[in-house]
């Protein structure tokens, strides 16, 4: 079985969406709210700025605004490991530098994306990083959205110390357990999380110290349980939870392009996040009010699951 890791970096961490007013300006006091829930509910870590969190629809004011929010109202309480993926490597440094200052646990750098790069550039572009950020840095893979970083790429980056983890957003079991049986014997201390809510279970027993996904964003409740249960050892209790999280994943995923799913959800958990800044079709407007009640009886029922356990 799993045991607990050594890091402070470890278990579910939220990567969550950003409130926006009437005027689709940032939201402070909402997000402010939303952060004090999320860690009520008991997650282990908050993760701003990330694929959920559209950093791309958000200026570099915005991305340190945000960052800046989600520092003093965690107040320590949970490590925040911010997103810090801008267009260039000095961008991103000057971001490693401010959320540094701002009390980030760690940063999260995603492959540069719109150019299509070798795995020697993407070594690179990280050496780069590593060599000169002030602050911790985990890798973030998501191949469907950024220039991949493959099994020899992570292990060469492994060697620095300043890289500490990687989120693995492909959803690769086995590319997972092939990367921590490649990392773990030089780097015991490397953090592994998983950024693909339907194979946390799995994920967790192969070795990783826990998850990062959009599910935690709107039922925090399901995915802790999920955690939970598969580090006791109550694997079958486990799985059956892990069915309720691609449930609520699918559904949200198939209510619109996504976070817009997530939006929605996160609403039917009592908050406004607002409008989003990507615009919608009138079909597109329809889908997701078709996916209202759909999600609505979803969370519902998931709920009531848990509080009669």
């Amino acid at each position: 079985m799993p045991s607990e890791p050594p890091s402070v970096i470890h278990g579910i961490l939220a990567p969550h969406m950003v409130p926006l007013d009437s005027a689709g300006e940032i939201n402070e006091a909402e997000l402010r709210r939303y952060i004090d829930w999320l860690i009520e509910k008991g997650v282990h870590g908050l993760y701003p700025n990330g694929s959920t969190g559209e950093f791309t629809r958000f200026t570099v004011e915005e991305r340190r605004q945000i960052i800046r929010i989600v520092c003093d109202q965690a107040a320590g309480r949970v490590p925040v490991i911010a997103g810090a993926a801008e267009a260039n490597v000095r961008e991103t440094l000057a971001a490693c530098e401010a959320y540094r200052e701002y009390g980030a646990r760690a940063v999260a750098i995603v492959s540069p994306f719109y150019y299509k790069l070798s795995p020697e550039s993407v070594y690179a572009y990280f050496r780069e990083i590593a060599t000169n950020s002030p602050i911790d840095v985990t890798l973030y893979n998501i191949p469907m959205f950024a220039s991949p970083i493959d099994l020899p790429t992570i292990c060469r980056l492994a060697e620095f110390d300043r890289i500490i983890g990687i989120k693995d957003s492909s959803g690769d079991l086995a590319g997972m357990t092939r990367m921590i049986e490649a990392v773990r014997p030089t780097r015991p201390e490397f953090v592994f999380m998983t950024g693909w809510d339907a194979v946390l279970v799995p994920m967790l027993l192969a070795g990783c110290q826990g998850g990062t996904h959009a599910t935690s964003c709107v039922a925090p409740e399901l995915t802790q349980a999920v955690y939970d249960l598969t580090m006791a050892g109550r694997i079958d209790d486990a799985l059956r939870l892990q069915r309720q999280v691609i449930a609520l994943f699918d559904t949200m995923f198939t209510a619109g392009d996504f976070p817009e799913g997530v939006r929605l959800a996160a609403n039917l958990r009592g908050f406004d996040f607002g409008i989003g800044r990507q615009p919608l079709t009138e079909r597109q407007r329809a889908t997701l009010a078709a996916a209202t009640e759909q999600l609505d009886r979803l969370l519902s029922s998931i709920l009531a699951e848990l509080s009669a356990a």
